[in-house]
């Protein structure tokens, strides 16, 4: 048997990055040019709904940013992990449902976070399952088919829910034919799930003991001492909060941040679907060069491709541009955020994964917090969010810097 050959938990893990991908790339395109129309009907400018956009955003992050390390050390207990899963899904889901029944912006807001806490919720336990289906051998493969098949397959609801909105077909408004998007997109997210469901099991896990939450509180502290006299570990993650910050703020803020200086929602939406295709074959093949040159060497060299793409974000004004900018991305998205979810993956106890993986994602998730907070405080400051993206170079090289250190200490 090839090496390369997937195993079915594999091939149902990877399912899942197909099925919660398609709501990740609604949070990218759909459902802010949504929720800019909607602020743009009570009177709010473009900056102005940028700005509360990505104030918004940070709050929804915010709270599963405190909750993770939480959710995680609970999940670690035999058969929690599957449970608190499902849970967080069925938010996640009902979260997006509702959003296709709202049609005032306040509620809008609410039920986005909503919806985003429950997946942010899911990708954590989600991530840690990676010890369990597979092998450290396999992990930047698995990992890189993952993201890879995510970016090819969320385009397919996307594009059904492009085409009604396109098209208006049966007499359609515009606003119908988006909401109906959103209701394509959470039957996919639930659909795709059920392989994982059946067919998952936790292999690594503490045994179960009376006052598990407690005891988590306990472990969390434990857990941060072991990170910080790991000097690899520790400067690893430092690095991915600040070089993941600028990643998670392109993806969650392109589409506001092109509607502001001029770009087309046509456009915008195209360009961003280049940048999934375009990311599927890139995703893939960053699991096959790290075999040969290693995780953490690509890590690098994405890192200085997405400084060169603020620095070009920075003047951007025409179409073009934008389309330009869709490229590079798919070229360095898929393979950074698997690679670093992997090489993560290789240095923690496997036990104790959902734990660690709940400060992988705290480190994360208060990243994607920061970055879209300084968007929103250039928005208003400066009535423009171009001065953010140029902060945004800053982080990934200081992302830069704390990877050299960690590499020291390997």
């Amino acid at each position: 048997m090839s090496n390369e050959k997937l195993t079915r938990i594999e091939k149902s893990w990877i399912l899942y990055d197909v099925a919660n991908s398609a709501f990740i790339l609604l949070v990218s395109t759909t459902i802010p040019i949504f929720f800019r129309s909607l602020a743009e009907a009570e009177g709010f400018a473009p900056e102005q709904a940028t700005g509360i956009w990505g104030t918004v955003t940070s709050i929804a992050v915010l709270i599963l940013a405190v909750l993770s390390p939480i959710l995680g050390a609970i999940a670690d207990y035999n058969g929690m992990k599957k449970k608190m899963f499902t849970s967080f899904l069925l938010l996640g889901v009902a979260g997006l449902l509702s959003l296709a029944v709202a049609a005032e912006w306040v509620a809008f807001l609410v039920l986005f976070v909503i919806a985003r806490i429950g997946y942010t919720a899911c990708n954590v336990f989600y991530d840690s399952m990676l010890t369990d289906i597979t092998t450290d051998e396999r992990m930047d493969m698995v990992s890189s088919h993952g993201f890879a098949w995510g970016y090819i397959g969320s385009c397919i609801p996307f594009l059904i829910g492009i085409a009604l909105i396109f098209t208006l077909p049966f007499g359609l408004t515009t606003q119908t034919a988006t909401q109906i998007s959103f209701l394509i997109t959470a039957v996919w997210w639930i659909a795709l799930t059920i392989p994982l469901l059946k067919g998952y099991k936790q292999t690594y896990y503490l045994e179960n003991r009376r006052g598990k939450i407690a005891d988590a509180f306990r472990r969390i502290g434990e857990t941060f001492r072991k990170i910080c006299k790991d000097r690899r570990l520790l400067f690893f993650i430092l690095a991915y909060f600040c070089y993941i910050d600028g990643v998670n703020t392109i993806i969650s803020m392109s589409t506001s941040y092109g509607a502001e200086v001029g770009i087309s929602d046509t456009s915008m939406i195209l360009a961003l679907l280049l940048t999934q295709f375009i990311a599927f074959p890139c995703a893939s093949l960053s699991g096959r060069l790290a075999k040969r040159y290693g995780a953490l060497k690509l890590v690098k060299v994405f890192i200085l491709c997405y400084m060169a793409i603020c620095l070009f974000g920075y003047q951007l004004d025409q179409a073009w541009e934008f389309w330009v900018l869709a490229a590079a991305v798919g070229i360095c998205q898929g393979g950074i955020q698997a690679l670093s979810r992997s090489y993560y993956g290789k240095l923690i106890p496997k036990e104790e994964s959902n734990e660690y993986f709940g400060f992988f994602d705290i480190f994360g998730k208060f990243a994607d917090f920061f970055g879209p907070l300084i968007i929103s405080i250039c928005a208003f400051a400066f009535g423009s969010s171009t001065y953010g993206i140029l902060a945004l170079v800053v982080l990934f090289a200081v992302g830069f810097i704390l990877l050299l250190r960690s590499e020291k200490h390997a």
